[in-house]
């Protein structure tokens, strides 16, 4: 395991990623696609979705075993970059 400046988490590690968005056809394709560009799904995680109260929302969590500070930033500023993503965690 190694630790990077800037971070106190130690890599590789499990690191569940989140993203919100409007609860449409194709935005757990969108979340995934973008998350797997850059890393691997852990084995035996699933994707999770939790739709808002109202139902126009959706959370979808994906869960990747992480291998640095940069490789985060990466999927972030990816996820941030997307039009129908409203929220990354």
């Amino acid at each position: 395991m190694t630790s990077e400046p800037d971070t106190l988490l130690e890599f590789p590690c499990r690191f569940p990623i989140k993203a919100m968005g409007r609860n449409e056809g194709d935005f757990e394709e969108v979340v995934k696609q973008i998350v797997y560009r850059h890393a691997e799904p852990m084995a035996g995680e699933s994707v999770r979705l939790q739709p808002s109260a109202q139902g126009n929302f959706v959370s979808v969590t994906v869960t990747i075993e992480a291998t640095s500070k940069s490789q985060l930033d990466r999927i972030y500023q990816d996820l941030t970059a997307c039009e129908q993503i409203l929220m990354a965690l």
